[in-house]
């Protein structure tokens, strides 16, 4: 049994104020710059920063230069890290809740939910988009409708996204083309997902009102000076791509209201 005199768990203190949780729950969903997180929950951006600071200083909160405004940052919170500090609280406060944190997320049977639509959007539909396209397609089986595009789509994909896919995860997408937003236009979509900070800002409305999601994830075509120096960039980016679709699959079980 935990001893009564035991220091709360850090996971506790953080999460428990209730301006930090409600950054918590609306960064759960998207990464935000800290101006729209204020109108989000709607209190002075001082506070807000404060509060965001103190979960970078927890490690709950991780905070990336934006690319299309560099006097920007976008907010990302770190989901594995919560489901580590999560399991933890719990064994403290007794041993009979000790567990471990699952590595992975329990695959998800989207068969029995409505046929989801999804779309990722980066600026040249040649790295980044393409990558969480395949990655999605492959997490579910085909189970979801997934495409991509970008708002000034590349001749081609980038050597290292096809490589990457296909060294790490057994994926082939030597086949696929770059292609324009305006050609996806006419399709029924739930979820429009972003990758690029650039993409975010010139990426349209569209019909019925998808869900918009923002994952501000650095270009890692500009590494290096070659293809073999910004490898490791795409090793790196294709990781964080794989983590967000493994948080977001259970999130696409749940219907459209």
């Amino acid at each position: 049994m935990a001893s009564s005199n035991q220091a709360t768990p850090a996971f506790v203190r953080l999460a428990a104020h209730p301006l930090r949780w409600r950054l918590l729950t609306e960064l759960a969903d998207s990464d935000y710059r800290v101006r729209e997180l204020v109108t989000l929950v709607g209190e002075p951006q001082n506070l807000v920063s404060y509060h965001l600071r103190l979960l970078r200083d927890g490690g709950l909160v991780t905070a990336t230069r934006s690319s299309f405004d560099g006097r920007d940052s976008y907010y990302h919170l770190d989901l594995d890290r919560c489901t580590v500090a999560l399991a933890d609280t719990g064994a403290a406060l007794h041993p009979a809740l000790r567990r471990e944190p699952a590595p992975r997320i329990p695959p998800v049977d989207l068969r029995r939910s409505p046929r989801v639509g999804v779309l990722f959007v980066c600026t040249g539909n040649s790295a980044r988009s393409p990558i969480a396209d395949a990655l999605l397609r492959h997490r579910t089986g085909g189970q979801v409708e997934v495409t991509s595009a970008g708002s000034r789509p590349r001749p081609r994909l980038h050597p290292n996204a096809v490589r990457v896919l296909h060294d790490e995860f057994g994926i082939n997408i030597t086949g696929q083309r770059p292609r324009h937003l305006d050609t996806v236009t006419g399709r029924r979509l739930d979820y429009v997902i972003s990758l690029c900070d650039k993409a975010r800002e010139a990426c349209p409305d569209f019909p019925d009102h998808p869900r918009r999601v923002h994952w501000s994830i650095p270009d890692p075509t500009t590494a290096g000076d070659t293809d073999q120096a910004s490898y490791p960039a795409f090793q790196h980016t294709a990781a964080d791509i794989d983590t967000r679709i493994r948080h977001l699959l259970p999130v696409l079980t749940v219907t459209r209201a």
